[in-house]
């Protein structure tokens, strides 16, 4: 880590934490960190493996809930089926959007494995926080097929825009603020330009480098950029990395467990009416993720 990025370019470079999501799936989590919460509306970044797993022995995330959020899940390896309590199954394949907006309350359990022809998964969560007057709205879901991003290719770099707008484009999957989300692969020595048409910018690096003038930033970092001005960003190597960032929200967002709010008590709340499994189920799921504070073990409905 650069000891003063602000001098380079950067307003902020912090290293993915790792972690282990309760299907024992390793991930590398970018935000929230102590330093930095969000970046526009987006709370929550977990890049998802890259791990190898067996068809019979899919990565399984059990019951569990959210309120106050928005979440995007997009794949660059393997495949998923995500379940909730509206009584969606839907499958997810690499290029294709999950967005599943809480609200006032889902439930929802997720299966990640290998897709054909490979034994790795590998991709993204993010949570987006809900603007304030959309944060107990009624739950819903959409899925979005690969057609509905936008692909770009140009002078080494190549990707799509997963969400949101950039460049002069704008992809279909929903939004419920004004954000970009970014996939993009860089060959070695190309240059990426990042308009200044949003406050707030972000780069998570998956795997290579790119330099910002002095600054670098390396595999399993993010660096976030000051507003105004097009930041470049050069390749030291081949090179696969995510924006992302929009416009701040209204005021800031509190997280709790799996709960976004902009009110701790409406977080209190919802973390009792979980412990009382007052929240919908997912049909046909027989298990569930307790809290923290309450055990680590999954627990069987009564």
């Amino acid at each position: 880590m650069i000891d003063d990025p602000a001098a380079h370019g950067l307003e902020l470079l912090l290293e993915a934490r790792a972690a282990t999501l309760p299907g024992g799936l390793q991930v590398h989590r970018a935000i929230p960190q102590a330093r930095r919460r969000m970046v526009g509306p987006f709370v929550f970044l977990d890049e998802m493996g890259p791990a190898d797993l067996q068809p019979d022995a899919p990565a399984r995330v059990l019951t569990h809930p959210h309120i106050g959020l928005s979440t995007l899940t997009y794949l660059f390896e393997g495949e998923g089926l995500h379940k909730d309590s509206l009584g969606s199954v839907q499958r997810i394949l690499p290029g294709e959007v999950n967005w599943m907006t809480a609200g006032r309350g889902i439930t929802h359990a997720e299966l990640l494995g290998p897709g054909q022809g490979s034994s790795r998964v590998h991709g993204l969560q993010l949570w987006v926080a809900l603007p304030g007057a959309r944060e107990e709205q009624a739950p819903t879901f959409s899925h979005f097929d690969a057609s509905a991003t936008r692909l770009f290719e140009e002078g080494g770099v190549s990707g799509r825009l997963v969400s949101g707008t950039l460049w002069g484009e704008r992809a279909a999957v929903e939004v419920s603020s004004p954000l970009f989300l970014v996939d993009a692969w860089l060959e070695a020595g190309a240059v990426l330009q990042l308009p200044a048409t949003h406050p707030e910018r972000a780069a998570y690096v998956v795997s290579g480098g790119v330099e910002l003038g002095a600054a670098r930033i390396r595999e399993k970092e993010i660096g976030f950029f000051p507003a105004g001005g097009e930041v470049l960003l050069c390749a030291t190597e081949r090179t696969h990395l995510v924006l992302l960032g929009g416009e701040p929200l209204e005021g800031p967002r509190h997280i709790r467990w799996n709960f976004v709010s902009s009110s701790k008590d409406r977080l209190a709340q919802a973390v009792e009416d979980w412990r009382h499994q007052r929240f919908p189920r997912v049909p046909g799921e027989t298990r569930f993720i307790p809290l923290p504070e309450d055990g680590d073990a999954p627990v069987d409905y009564p």
